[in-house]
């Protein structure tokens, strides 16, 4: 049996995205049962020079979108950067998670050669479909969704393996 591009993307990313969902809504629990205000759990960083919890997001959401869109060919949607409450995060994964379930498997027929180009400020990066989706788009997006979840989990989220992972 021969696994599909689609599967491999789709299946992947909408996994992945639907667990981050379940770890931010624990978020949002935790602050409340705790009674500390959300919006420290969306500034939150590991060290002073790394991005925060809601830039983590977006560049979790980013790599998804982009990633489908590059491997079926089209033009990625643009989202701005500009979500700064937990709400709209949520809203952003949400959104993330319907373009990703809106690019059908037929558009991904092939796609493990396509020649892939990201351009980058001081480097051009090119690929084939099946390596842009191996050593690219899955390792950018689960550094920056494992980041997130343990961003909540140093602040005290009560989450687990479980949770990262799903049933």
């Amino acid at each position: 049996m021969q696994i599909s591009m689609h599967a491999m993307s789709h299946g992947v990313f909408r996994k992945a995205l639907t667990q981050l969902l379940v770890v931010m809504e624990k978020g949002v629990a935790n602050a409340k049962a705790r009674n500390f205000d959300v919006s420290v759990l969306v500034g939150a960083r590991l060290a002073p020079d790394m991005l925060p919890f809601s830039r983590q997001i977006q560049l979790a959401s980013d790599f998804a979108k982009n990633s489908m869109a590059r491997l079926a060919a089209v033009d990625p949607p643009k989202f701005d950067d500009v979500e700064t409450t937990m709400d709209e995060l949520v809203e952003r994964v949400k959104k993330t998670l319907a373009y990703v379930d809106s690019v059908p498997a037929a558009a991904l027929e092939g796609s493990e050669t396509r020649h892939i180009v990201i351009k980058m400020r001081d480097r051009t990066l090119e690929f084939k479909g099946l390596e842009f989706l191996q050593i690219w788009a899955l390792p950018n997006f689960f550094f920056h969704y494992v980041t997130a979840y343990n961003l909540l989990r140093h602040n005290g989220v009560d989450i687990g393996k479980k949770d990262f992972i799903g049933g």
